[in-house]
C-alpha cells in the first residue's frame, strides 16, 4: 500500500513541502503562501499533520545512509526547546568533526535522561564504532551515567569522560544552527510534536553536513531530492 493513500495530494509534492519546512527554518504559514504561488492550494494545518506523520517516518529509513562508523571522541550537550510554555531538554550527541551521532528529547535534565540519552546513542552504533572519549559539560549527571552504563556492559570499559568547556565548542556551534530551525516554531505544543518535528530538522542537517553525499552521487539537491523519494518507493 502507498504510504501517502487517501492524502489528496501526489507523495513527491507532499515530500517537497515536509523537505522544505525542516531544512529551510519557515512557519507553517510561510510554506502554505510559498506553495499557493505554485499553484497547490493547502492549508497550513495540513502542512503541520504532513509534518508530524512523515518526517519522524523519513528519519527511521534515512538513518541507515548516515549511520556510519564513529570510532572516535564524542562531544554530547544539551540544549532548552520550549513545549507547551516549558523549557525541555534537547539531548545530542556530535563528533568532533561535527557529524551528528543521536539525539534525545526529554522533560528532565538528570541522571536518569542523561543515562537514558547515552545508552540509546551507544546502543545506535557498532560495537567497534563505539568512542573512546566523551566530551562534556561540568554537568554532574553524565559522570554517574556513564559508569552506571559501564557497569552494564553498553559503554565500553577503557571510554575516557573528559569534561573541558571549550572542547564542547563543536556541539554548541551545532546547536545555534539547529536553533536557526527550531525559533521559528515559536514553542511546541507537545514533547511528541516537538519529537517528530525534531527528527525532521536533524535529518535534514545531515544533508547540509555532507554526511549524504556519498549516496547522493554528486548530484547536489537533486541527488538529495532522489535519495528521500526512493525511501518512499519513488
Amino acid at each position: 500500500m502507498s504510504d501517502f493513500k487517501w492524502r489528496h495530494f501526489q507523495g513527491d509534492l507532499i515530500l517537497g513541502c515536509i523537505r522544505w519546512y525542516c531544512k529551510y527554518g519557515i512557519s507553517y504559514r510561510d510554506l502554505e503562501e510559498m506553495m499557493f504561488e505554485r499553484g497547490l492550494k493547502v492549508d497550513h494545518t495540513t502542512l503541520y499533520r504532513w509534518v508530524q506523520h512523515y518526517a519522524p517516518e523519513m528519519e527511521k529509513r534515512l538513518r541507515y545512509f548516515w549511520k556510519r562508523s564513529f570510532g572516535e571522541s564524542w562531544c554530547v550537550d544539551e540544549t532548552s526547546v520550549k513545549v507547551k510554555e516549558k523549557w525541555t531538554y534537547l539531548y545530542r550527541a556530535v563528533t568532533k568533526k561535527g557529524d551528528t551521532i543521536d539525539f534525545y528529547l526529554s522533560a528532565t535534565r538528570n541522571k536518569k535522561s542523561a543515562k537514558r540519552f547515552l545508552g540509546k546513542a551507544l546502543r545506535s552504533v557498532k560495537k567497534w564504532a563505539k568512542p573512546s572519549v566523551l566530551n562534556t559539560d561540568k554537568s554532574p549527571t553524565y559522570g554517574p551515567a556513564l559508569d552506571e552504563l559501564k557497569a552494564e556492559g553498553i559503554c565500553p570499559e577503557h571510554l575516557v569522560h573528559r569534561q573541558v568547556k571549550y572542547l564542547n565548542n563543536v556541539i554548541e556551534a551545532d546547536h545555534g544552527k539547529l536553533k536557526q530551525l527550531i525559533n521559528p516554531v515559536r514553542g511546541f505544543k507537545t514533547m511528541k510534536t516537538a519529537y517528530a518535528t525534531i527528527k525532521g530538522f536533524e535529518v535534514m542537517r545531515m544533508f547540509k553536513k555532507g554526511k549524504m553525499n556519498f549516496w547522493t552521487y554528486g548530484q547536489g539537491l537533486m541527488g538529495e531530492i532522489r535519495l528521500i523519494e526512493r525511501q518512499f518507493g519513488f
